[in-house]
């Protein structure tokens, strides 16, 4: 079981995302990274963000031979990152879903 709790957030939302056991995903990567603005490393085409340096975390797990990467930073958990730059998930039961800040 991982002790950082980033990574057991992402671990417990990708578990219930894909109906598997969380011992069933492996932990393949977790980096510490300084995302260059707002978007934590995961723009939605077409959107601005304030070009402001946030410290995150980019967290890589497998379960079978499928990848999922999340990211994290400032105090936004950690989320589900899509090749289209779609944020998903990584929110506590409840609570709101943040709007990507804009300039």
């Amino acid at each position: 079981m991982p002790t950082n709790p980033l990574v057991q957030q992402a671990i417990n939302d990708l578990a219930e995302r894909e109906s598997i056991a969380p011992d069933d995903i492996e932990l393949v990567r977790f980096e510490a990274v300084t995302w260059p603005d707002a978007s934590l490393g995961c723009p939605r085409p077409g959107m601005r963000y304030r070009q402001v340096p946030q410290d995150g975390a980019r967290i890589v797990l497998r379960f079978g031979s499928r990848e999922r990467v999340y990211h994290s930073g400032g105090s936004r958990p950690p989320f589900l990152c899509t090749s289209d730059g779609k944020m998903s998930g990584g929110l506590a039961p409840g609570q709101p879903e943040m709007p990507a800040p804009d300039l």
